[in-house]
């Protein structure tokens, strides 16, 4: 290991503890009413009656799941089941199956519309508790929600998922993810964060089965453990959705002319809303394509999807500035840039590069994301009160008019950037 990636992996653990899951344990939970508080703003002013998104639950579940499963601190695994419980007691819907988009501040349901990005962000978090865990119980709430999505969001004339529908799953209008959106049946990051948390299904499975087959000794006359194993049918069925997946990137989102994601579609997956490119979008698809491929191990989807990995991760190069930073997005059509240098694609932008170089020996890829990180370093780390801030403005400036901490603003780019490069570089 080199000794630069020696430095960042201690640099990032630290950043990890002490600033991003520290915040989180110090300022955010709520003791009076359960679960993380819903908002602090930009100006550090925590809104204590603020709604609880669905989106924000999920994640610092699976922030706090992961970072016990990695490092195997009891106040992680307290943090995780804190809320994991909150979870499955306010945001479950009991009656019609799913989880709801937001609760208020008290837990009661706020908007309930099943909105299946949100969805799979929860799924993404109890499958991370889980594995973290072993607890079988909140897998199969993860499998669960896995069945939900698809009875509910797979098309089945054009393949592919549906944005969202109401509590009872009928037909919504606006199925938007958020008002920055457009208003299209399918889109590039409803399908990103589905591959995601089935991708960690598929290996929270693997991983327990594989563990319950070495530590069971059997004794004479004894009987075996009940419960123990997934039916082999859920796991083929799990691992048929992930292959899916894979195509549907590779076949229907991937332009085959600009090598970048294209973001909208209509069922038919003709492309909507336009000539638009999300740089963070494409680097962070980049690493998590790979990712579903090397959980399925199969060598011949490898030998496809890897080419498009690195095509995918060169395309973002557009939006990459000269001091390692990389922009949001640009919609070509218009000419309009988003050049804010969001956290999120920062931690993203380091992550796909170190994929890069660890499974395809790219030392320029290498030097990118070490560019990045000390950017963020520099530019984004909120080092008096914990957490990063929300962006830096093209001018330099600090974006303090979005969340410190919100519905979008959670402990999951950063952390998972954090925890990916512990795990990959030990």
């Amino acid at each position: 290991m080199t000794e630069k990636l020696n430095s960042m992996r201690a640099e990032m653990q630290d950043v990890l503890e002490n600033n991003i899951l520290r915040f989180w344990l110090d300022k955010m939970q709520d003791q009076e009413n359960g679960g993380f508080y819903g908002q602090m703003t930009g100006r550090g002013e925590l809104v204590k009656n603020a709604d609880k998104g669905g989106i924000l639950s999920a994640r610092i579940l699976w922030s706090f799941s992961a970072a016990y499963r990695v490092l195997g601190k009891p106040e992680y695994l307290a943090a995780a089941t804190r809320m994991k419980d909150y979870i499955l007691e306010h945001f479950y819907d009991e009656e019609y199956g799913g989880t709801y988009w937001s609760v208020d501040y008290l837990g009661h349901p706020k908007d309930t519309k099943k909105q299946f990005y949100a969805i799979g962000f929860m799924l993404y978090g109890l499958s991370e508790y889980a594995r973290a865990t072993g607890d079988r119980e909140t897998l199969d709430y993860a499998i669960a929600l896995y069945e939900c999505i698809e009875t509910h969001a797979l098309d089945h004339k054009y393949n592919g998922y549906i944005e969202a529908c109401t509590r009872e799953w009928g037909e919504m209008t606006d199925m938007r993810l958020s008002e920055l959106d457009a208003n299209y049946p399918k889109s590039q990051n409803t399908h990103l964060h589905i591959i995601e948390p089935y991708t960690n299904l598929y290996r929270c499975i693997r991983e327990m089965q594989a563990a319950t087959t070495c530590n069971y000794v059997p004794t004479l006359g004894s009987v075996l453990p009940v419960d123990i194993a997934v039916p082999i049918e859920t796991l083929a069925r799990i691992e048929g959705s992930l292959r899916n997946l894979l195509y549907i990137f590779t076949d229907k989102i991937l332009n085959p002319e600009t090598h970048h994601l294209d973001l909208f579609f209509n069922m038919d997956w003709t492309r909507g809303a336009g000539q638009l490119e999300s740089y963070g979008h494409d680097i962070e698809c980049s690493w998590l394509m790979h990712e579903a491929a090397l959980a399925l191990g199969d060598q011949q989807v490898l030998d496809k999807v890897e080419p498009i990995v690195q095509l995918v991760a060169k395309a973002s190069e557009k939006g990459l500035r000269p001091d390692g930073s990389m922009i949001h997005e640009a919609n070509l059509d218009t000419g309009h840039v988003d050049d804010d240098l969001h956290w999120w694609v920062q931690a993203e932008n380091v992550v796909g590069w170190l994929n890069l170089y660890q499974y395809f020996g790219d030392e320029q890829a290498l030097q990118r994301a070490d560019a990045c990180w000390q950017y963020i370093k520099q530019n984004l780390i909120d080092y008096e009160h914990g957490e990063w801030y929300w962006s830096r403005r093209k001018d330099g400036t600090l974006n303090l008019d979005d969340d410190h901490a919100g519905f979008w603003k959670c402990p999951y780019h950063n952390s998972r950037m954090c925890l990916e490069v512990i795990e990959r570089f030990k």
